[in-house]
C-alpha cells in the first residue's frame, strides 16, 4: 500500500493544521448531545493524529479511530492511549455497532484507496446504517467543486518553527477532482529534510450526497459550520440520523 501523510508531513500536518479538528469538535459534541447521544463508541473514520479523538475522550465517549496513515495513527496512538485506533482505508474497514460515526475534514474525498468512486462510497453509507444504532448519526464533511477556479493553479506556503510546507493546487472541473501536490520540509538536526506527496480528492455535490443518504434511509441535514466553527469555502457538513 502507498504511503500517505508520511512521517514529516503527518507530524507537520498535526502541529500546524490542527484548527480545523479542535474548532469542530465543541459543534460536533453539542450535536451529539442534541441527539441524545451521551456515551457509547464514536468510530472516526479518518481520525488522523487523534485530535478529536482526545475531545471524544474527554467527553466520556468510547472511540475507535481508523486511518490509513500510520505515521497519523502512530501520533494518535502516543496522544490518546485511552482510545482504539486501526490502520486501514476507512472503505474497507469493519464497523461495528457504535452510537455516531464521524468522518471529519474531507476524509471521504481521498482517493488514497484506488477502488473509490460513488459506488463505493455508496456501500459505506449503507455499512454505516447497518452498523449505527437506532437514533444514531453519521456526523461528516465533504469538499465540493468550487475549490479553485477552472484553469487556475494556487501555490502558497505555511510555515512553522522547524517546518515548511509548499502547495499547489489544481481543480479538473470537468472531471470534479482536485489535486494537491505538497512539499514539505522538516528540520532534523542541522538541516532540513524534503518529502514530497501528491494527494487526489474527488468533489462531491452536497446535495446529491444528501440524495445518496436519504435513499439509504437516513434522515439528513446539510450544514456550513459545526457549531460556531465555520467551513471553508465550498465545504458542506452533514448530520445523518438513523430512525428511531
Amino acid at each position: 500500500m502507498e504511503e500517505w501523510y508520511k512521517q514529516d508531513l503527518a507530524y507537520i500536518h498535526d502541529v500546524g493544521y490542527s484548527d480545523y479538528a479542535l474548532k469542530s469538535a465543541p459543534g460536533i459534541l453539542e450535536i451529539l448531545a442534541q441527539n441524545n447521544i451521551h456515551e457509547g463508541l464514536i468510530v472516526e473514520l479518518g481520525c488522523g493524529s487523534g485530535l478529536s479523538a482526545l475531545e471524544f475522550t474527554k467527553a466520556n465517549y468510547r472511540v475507535l479511530g481508523i486511518d490509513i496513515s500510520e505515521s497519523m495513527i502512530a501520533i494518535a496512538r502516543t496522544r490518546v492511549p485511552d482510545a482504539e485506533f486501526q490502520i486501514q482505508s476507512l472503505f474497507q474497514a469493519d464497523i461495528p455497532l457504535c452510537n455516531a460515526v464521524t468522518s471529519i475534514s474531507e476524509c471521504l474525498n481521498y482517493l488514497f484507496d484506488p477502488e473509490n468512486n460513488r459506488q463505493l462510497l455508496v456501500q459505506l453509507f449503507h455499512r454505516i446504517y447497518k452498523a449505527l444504532a437506532p437514533g444514531g448519526i453519521f456526523l461528516f464533511d465533504i469538499a465540493e467543486p468550487g475549490q479553485v477556479d477552472q484553469g487556475i493553479t494556487t501555490k502558497g506556503f505555511t510555515e512553522g518553527k522547524d517546518w515548511i510546507v509548499l502547495v499547489e493546487k489544481e481543480e479538473n472541473q470537468e472531471q470534479e477532482t482536485l489535486s494537491r501536490r505538497i512539499i514539505s520540509f522538516r528540520q532534523v538536526g542541522e538541516h532540513y529534510r524534503r518529502d514530497d506527496e501528491v494527494h487526489h480528492l474527488r468533489l462531491y455535490k452536497a446535495t446529491e450526497i444528501g440524495e445518496e443518504l436519504e435513499q439509504v434511509g437516513f434522515q439528513v441535514q446539510i450544514m456550513r459550520s459545526y457549531g460556531e466553527y465555520v467551513l471553508p469555502k465550498a465545504h458542506a457538513a452533514f448530520i445523518a440520523r438513523k430512525p428511531i
